[in-house]
């Protein structure tokens, strides 16, 4: 698929629904295609969806080995409830244990050159590593989700991975999420009870205060401007 097609297809797909979306271009890809998923609301709504469409499709995690207990939790009750087997990405020890030694084990807090560093290490590599068998991939990013995210398309050619990415929630709102994981009993991370709208590594994230920005929670200490781990750089 070239660019002039995946423009059109992002025209054609402007007015449909998320399931919609995902109807049309799972069989495209077939077993080239997967869910990145965060365990987080939307991905765990994108993960009902795509199940119910498509029992085989490839779902895939990135383990840092920071996560929280309760993202361990989450796939467990996940892989089970949909009796589906959740692909799990992990970071090269070497490079781990080379980053630790040499700058500590909280190295992120320090600077965002480190961070980042950080961020590269442990989700950023395994993720390369996951897309070397794909040719498309499927995000839950929403526009509203931060200022980082305003411009996304459903339809977009991933620069940076080579790869089309797509977006079936791009103009959902986070009452959209909360409704459908309701109606349709989709398990969530029980920190999203505890003020944790948006869910990282446990030293990164922190539940937020009533009126802050969804993803105030996530590198507090850094500027909204910069809080992006490369995943979904723009």
């Amino acid at each position: 698929m070239d660019r002039t097609e995946i423009k059109q297809l992002n025209i054609e797909l402007q007015e449909e629904t998320a399931e919609n979306i995902l109807k049309r271009v799972l069989p495209i890809f077939g077993d080239r295609i997967a869910l990145s998923s965060s365990l987080g609301a939307e991905d765990q709504v994108l993960t009902d969806m795509i199940l119910k469409i498509e029992p085989a499709a490839r779902i895939f995690t990135l383990d840092t080995g920071r996560l929280f207990p309760e993202t361990y939790d989450l796939i467990d009750r996940t892989s089970r409830k949909y009796k589906t087997k959740i692909e799990i990405f992990f970071p090269d020890h070497q490079k781990v244990e080379e980053m630790v030694n040499n700058k500590g084990i909280n190295l992120f807090y320090e600077s965002i050159t480190n961070r980042k560093a950080c961020c590269h290490i442990r989700k950023i590599e395994p993720l390369q590593r996951a897309f070397t068998t794909m040719d498309a991939w499927i995000c839950g990013l929403r526009a509203s989700q931060a200022i980082t995210r305003q411009n996304i398309d459903i339809i977009e050619w991933d620069e940076n991975n080579g790869l089309i990415k797509i977006n079936p929630l791009a103009h959902w709102s986070e009452d959209d999420v909360w409704q459908y994981i309701k109606t349709h009993k989709v398990p969530y991370n029980t920190l999203h009870d505890k003020g944790f709208p948006s869910i990282g590594c446990q030293p990164c994230t922190r539940a937020i205060q009533p009126g802050e920005d969804l993803r105030a929670g996530r590198w507090w200490w850094e500027n909204p401007d910069t809080k992006e781990c490369g995943l979904h750089k723009r």
